[in-house]
């Protein structure tokens, strides 16, 4: 697996897998016993319905194990979202 620095991560555009622009990463959360990414942290596009995801002040709260790639953009699984938000 490719490693890649969480500094180079802050600021990233958030899609979905469908295409859809979710936001902009502004911060991750990190378990502080495994050191495992739990969370991004995103603030989010203005056109985006927030209300089904946790938020925490302006942000929305994002699983990281709905990550599907990392790249130019960072892109989240539009049916893993959807199961966690139905859960």
């Amino acid at each position: 697996m490719e490693k890649i620095s969480a500094q180079k991560l802050n600021e990233k555009m958030v899609m979905d897998s469908e295409g859809s622009e979710m936001g902009i990463l502004h911060n991750t959360v990190v378990d502080a016993e495994t050191g495992l990414l739990t969370e991004l942290v995103v603030k989010p596009a203005s056109e985006l319905d927030t209300s089904r995801f946790r938020q925490e002040g302006n942000y929305i709260l994002i699983p990281f194990d709905t990550v599907k790639a990392i790249g130019d953009v960072i892109v989240v699984d539009s049916e893993k979202i959807q199961e966690q938000v139905r859960a």
